[in-house]
């Protein structure tokens, strides 16, 4: 199997550029750091340049981690097999590596039989800890595991979009539904307000109105 048809033809090229580099075409403008890819030029761009030209193409954000290039699994699992690539939660966000970073620790064999006598869990072709039962540790590692073995893939399958798909519908009816229950919470809480505020006057009311004398008092004329 040819390896076109089993990873698209930008991601290579993704893994090899370099990012948060001063964009040349606005070197003078704040926030010209080259931070987004486009997945149809395949080429780094920064802000201004998105605006002007990739406004319609698929495009993607760079972040950083440590110095280390990640990506939210929000944005490429939309265009990405991710799976067996381990993920991590950084700033409220759930990201990606996009490739292997260095390890301080010598990579042997006795750390892999050590691992697995603790069930710890290490990437396939870097053999860094991770810390759930994921194969890879970056995308750049799913690639080369994925050139040695050919036993993963990248390509979003049409089952699996439209398991995205119907996730994305899912979370849009749950989030209606938030919006009914609390539009409905809001109504119970103003009458529930409108009763606690109206019934002192109307008990006010009611106890003034059982006091009164009813009708216009007259008094007995007067002898002769």
């Amino acid at each position: 199997m040819e390896l076109m048809s089993i990873t698209p033809p930008w991601l290579e090229r993704l893994l090899s550029t370099t990012f948060f580099s001063s964009c040349k075409t606005h070197m003078n403008a704040p926030r010209n750091e080259c931070n987004m890819y486009c997945l149809d030029c395949m080429e780094s761009f920064c802000f201004y340049c998105k605006q002007s030209w990739h406004n319609d193409h698929r495009v993607i954000q760079i972040r950083r981690s440590s110095y280390h290039d990640v990506v939210r699994v929000a944005e490429i699992h939309k265009v990405l097999d991710i799976s067996g690539v381990q993920t991590y939660v950084i700033n409220s966000a759930r990201v990606i590596f996009l490739n292997e970073r260095p390890q301080n620790q010598i990579k042997t064999s006795n750390a892999v039989i050590s691992a697995t006598k603790t069930n710890s869990h290490l990437c396939e072709i870097c053999t860094r800890y991770l810390l759930d039962p994921f194969r890879f540790c970056s995308l750049g590692c799913k690639l080369v595991g994925i050139k040695k073995n050919g036993n993963a893939s990248f390509i979003l399958s049409t089952k699996k979009e439209e398991e995205i798909g119907k996730m994305q519908e899912r979370r849009l009816v749950s989030k209606e539904e938030d919006e009914e229950i609390l539009i409905m919470r809001e109504g119970i809480h103003k009458q529930q307000v409108y009763k606690s505020t109206s019934s002192p006057y109307s008990s006010q009311q009611a106890c003034s109105n059982s006091r009164r004398r009813k009708g216009t008092p007259h008094r007995a004329p007067l002898g002769p």
